[in-house]
């Protein structure tokens, strides 16, 4: 008899059931990716593990609360990790190296070690997304690279580059905007 295997949404019903089996299937299906962005983010690789820790622990108390017409399970997760990672940074008072935007620097770290074939799909991906980026305008990436890998707010942004906030949300949509279909397109 073949198992099926649930998809992520009823994991959350089960999770939000108090059923930690279902907690351990959703952790192994996406730590490395919560604990990527997390890295990205803080710039601190046992500070990325605490926030995977606390993202997965936010998840068992909270799976209730997921609606899953809003967002898919992936999408919830990583903005739970994106606005953790930003409040740390906010209550540490500190910020990864502001005056570097260079891509090569920009790294989404590996979780616990993986298989070969997972390594070299991982590998596949940054360097997709690298080349994505780098083919944005330089004003559209620096609005997203301080945005999205940095945790700064667009208001952050705007004082960051002194520019209105009006321009650094236009070059924030128009960057994921280009970026989403130079992805697509690969």
């Amino acid at each position: 008899m073949k198992k099926t295997i649930p998809d992520d949404t009823q994991l959350i019903r089960r999770i939000a059931q108090a059923q930690s089996d279902a907690l351990n299937e959703l952790y192994d299906r996406y730590n490395r990716r919560v604990f990527s962005v997390a890295a990205a983010i803080v710039g601190d690789l046992s500070v990325a593990e605490e926030i995977t820790l606390d993202v997965f622990v936010q998840v068992w108390k909270h799976a209730g609360t997921y609606q899953p017409d809003r967002a898919k399970v992936s999408t919830w997760l990583i903005a739970i990790t994106r606005h953790h990672a930003i409040d740390i940074l906010r209550w540490q008072k500190s910020r990864p190296d502001t005056n570097s935007l260079n891509l090569d620097g920009m790294s989404l770290q590996d979780g616990p070690a993986h298989s070969p074939e997972e390594n070299m799909e991982l590998t596949m991906q940054r360097e997709q997304v690298r080349e994505a980026l780098s083919q944005l305008p330089e004003e559209q990436r620096e609005a997203l690279v301080l945005a999205y890998f940095k945790g700064y707010t667009q208001s952050q942004i705007s004082e960051e580059l002194g520019q209105p906030l009006g321009t650094i949300k236009t070059r924030i949509r128009l960057a994921m905007q280009k970026l989403r279909k130079l992805l697509v397109e690969d």
